[in-house]
């Protein structure tokens, strides 16, 4: 059976996305979760990860002696593997912005994701409007992901980014968990895109564990010294 490393579900946002898409696609696997303690060279948590992952971070899947590390090259490693379950859109035009989009988030996003890290059991609405307010390059991004979200679903007409549930949809999860956390302005469809998203069993059973975490790391969380 595979074996997928993942960091605590509260937290860790890369890890979410393989485990998303396994899940929402009925992929099995073991969930193997590190404790986020540090990160630290020496810190128990890169012990444990550099163990298995010469890179030292979440996510790895593995595949019996074969390791696939960095989300985008597992969910890559996912569609080959599982063509049947169309993890990428059919049509070639479409696979192309898929993964454009993907990439995109793999890479981008920089401001976003360095001001609002991912907290789901979190409700910071007052952090949220500060940022909002101050920090220009937060605004840009949730622009630009509000663009390729509507772009998208009107091209396909939904309920998904792709029209079914697919990559696209389990990369940018850890985005609808950082909007609704710091309770950024989104346009209607948006918000109800990201309701949609929170409703799939593969999402919501991620946010149960998350939630059922109540690990409070300090590191984390720069914008709150207690929970």
């Amino acid at each position: 059976m595979l074996k997928l490393y993942i960091g605590n579900k509260n937290y860790s946002s890369w890890s979410m996305r393989p485990w998303v898409l396994m899940t929402q696609a009925g992929i099995p696997f073991e969930e193997v979760k590190l404790r986020f303690d540090s990160f630290a060279p020496d810190s128990q948590f890169k012990r444990q990860i550099g163990a298995v992952n010469p890179a030292g971070k979440v996510p790895l899947l593995l595949d019996g002696t074969l390791a696939v590390w960095d989300s985008l090259a597992i969910a890559e490693y996912l569609a080959e593997t599982h063509p049947e379950l169309t993890l990428w859109p059919r049509g070639a035009p479409e696979r192309v912005r898929a993964r454009s989009v993907c990439a995109e988030m793999h890479s981008g996003f920089g401001a976003l994701r360095s001001a609002c890290g991912m907290n789901i059991e979190a409700r910071l609405p007052e952090v949220g409007a500060i940022l909002w307010r101050d920090h220009a390059g937060v605004r840009a991004d949730v622009a630009r992901i509000v663009q390729i979200w509507q772009s998208l679903l009107a091209e396909h007409g939904g309920p998904m980014l792709f029209g079914r549930f697919g990559i696209a949809d389990a990369f940018y999860a850890p985005v609808v968990m950082r909007l609704k956390t710091f309770s950024l302005p989104v346009p209607d469809d948006v918000a109800a895109y990201m309701e949609r998203v929170c409703a799939l069993p593969g999402v919501a059973a991620w946010i149960e564990g998350a939630l059922a975490e109540q690990d409070f790391r300090p590191f984390e969380e720069p914008y709150r010294v207690a929970r």
